[in-house]
């Protein structure tokens, strides 16, 4: 799970583009990036590890002159966080540049790569996304959309790519919809993004969602779309609407906010904890989910844990030690709202259980009598393949514990998970055409055949 920015035909495209991505900075924390064509044809690159605010100086932006730009924040499945993994990735060819910014994960990029490196391709990463640069460079294909369909040809997995070939930006997502991917319109201009979100931050027009394998070619005679991958059903990734998108975003055509109210109200139906007093979320991805529920069951909502904004996102710190440390600092409970009181807890999911029991405890220090744990989305009991940090069953606790034992392992009174059919319900467009797999056990790809992606983790 990544964050990616285009703009093109903006003559500030290099800060619109830094704009947007601070809004998509909860889909990646270790590294961002900026790649600019400037009027004479030239490809810049700026990117650093850390935060956009941390690494993507305002005046170093600012001095990117070109019309042409785009921008990633990246979030690793396995892959080290090193400055050679920041995106966009920029070389150069016989062509000119190449410049790409990559939102999935390719599942046989062991494969691909071989392949690559069996023809002499050198590579100077250790993410999946440079394999699509070197198919690329590649191609002897004509126009710049042609090229990127040739390499597009036997990739599997999950992809929105942003591609930069001449003054030409190309987007594409993959042809079963896993992740999000926008295009708006600003001033004459066109922008593309994963999320609405950014397109509200850079002031733009959201004109419709990039379709599952759709090429979208935007140059100088304008914006053209083509279909040339073979067709796909659409498993669209469910957990954008759980935890991954912001609330204020559309995302596969429907609101994420919306869609979480939905779960929580369902998740009340479903687990009701009759004579609690007060309902409170994890926050912040849970408060949506929260509120439904408490509007569902007619138990108050309360801000019984306060989060502090400054730390970033728990779930995607790429080690355990990291997400461990934050827990400690990234929350607080409210001792006067909680003290005697019989509580409901309510989080998106349950992953590896380690920050939930942190919190239980934090939340029954605060002096809370009885805690009822209630989950928005199903047990996750297998690993995702694309794009999200699960790669081992060994880490998801519940592949290895009932709901009574993890209820027992979180310190909780009583434990209740969102059904799978509930979920699929709830969101909009279900309950067809979303991935579940992580939930079901129902791969639409065979594994990969280096199912800890060892070396060529997730580029994004």
């Amino acid at each position: 799970m990544c964050g990616i920015v285009g703009v093109r035909g903006h003559p500030q495209a290099a800060e619109l583009t830094r704009l947007g991505l601070y809004s998509l900075q909860h889909r990646g924390q270790e590294s961002a990036g900026i790649v600019v064509v400037d009027d004479e044809g030239q490809a810049r690159s700026v990117r650093a590890l850390g935060l956009v605010s941390d690494g993507l100086d305002h005046d170093e932006v600012g001095a990117l002159d070109g019309a042409v730009a785009i921008g990633h924040t990246r979030y690793s499945t396995t892959g080290s966080t090193t400055i050679e993994n920041a995106q966009p990735a920029l070389a150069r060819f016989r062509g000119g540049h190449i410049a790409l910014a990559h939102n999935g994960n390719i599942t046989n990029a062991t494969e691909l790569r071989i392949e690559l490196e069996d023809r002499g391709s050198i590579f100077s990463s250790t993410m999946d996304s440079e394999v699509l640069v070197h198919r690329l460079a590649m191609s002897a294909s004509e126009p710049p959309s042609a090229k990127l369909a040739d390499a597009l040809r036997g990739v599997e997995g999950a992809y929105c790519v942003l591609v930069v070939i001449g003054d030409t930006m190309l987007a594409v997502r993959d042809p079963r919809g896993w992740r999000p991917l926008v295009l708006g319109t600003l001033d004459g201009s066109t922008v593309i993004a994963s999320e609405t979100c950014a397109l509200d931050i850079m002031g733009a027009h959201y004109d419709r969602e990039v379709a599952p394998g759709e090429i979208v070619s935007i140059g100088p005679n304008g914006v053209h779309s083509t279909f040339p991958l073979p067709h796909q059903p659409l498993h669209r990734c469910v957990f954008e609407h759980v935890y991954f998108s912001r609330p204020d975003s559309i995302v596969f055509g429907g609101s994420v906010e919306a869609a979480r109210r939905a779960l929580g109200r369902r998740l009340a139906r479903e687990c009701p904890a009759p004579g609690a007093e007060l309902v409170f979320s994890v926050p912040d991805s849970s408060n949506s989910a929260a509120l439904g529920y408490a509007d569902e069951s007619g138990v108050p909502f309360e801000f019984a844990l306060i989060r502090n904004h400054y730390i970033g996102r728990t779930f995607i710190q790429p080690t355990q030690a990291g997400r461990d440390a934050k827990v400690k600092v990234k929350y607080n409970a409210v001792r006067d709202l909680l003290d005697g009181k019989k509580v409901v807890m309510v989080d998106d999911s349950i992953v590896r259980g380690t920050t939930t029991r942190g919190l239980v405890t934090m939340v029954r220090a605060a002096g809370a009598r009885e805690v009822h744990m209630r989950v928005s989305s199903a047990p996750i009991t297998g690993p995702c393949y694309y794009g999200i940090d699960t790669p081992n069953r060994e880490e998801l606790i519940a592949a290895n514990l009932t709901v009574d034992e993890i209820a027992a392992n979180l310190g909780v009174d009583s434990l209740g998970y969102l059904s799978l059919d509930g979920m699929l319900e709830s969101v909009p467009g279900g309950p067809h055409g979303f991935c579940d797999a992580c939930f079901s056990g129902d791969y639409p790809t065979p594994p990969p055949t280096d199912p800890d992606k060892l070396r060529f983790g997730c580029g994004c």
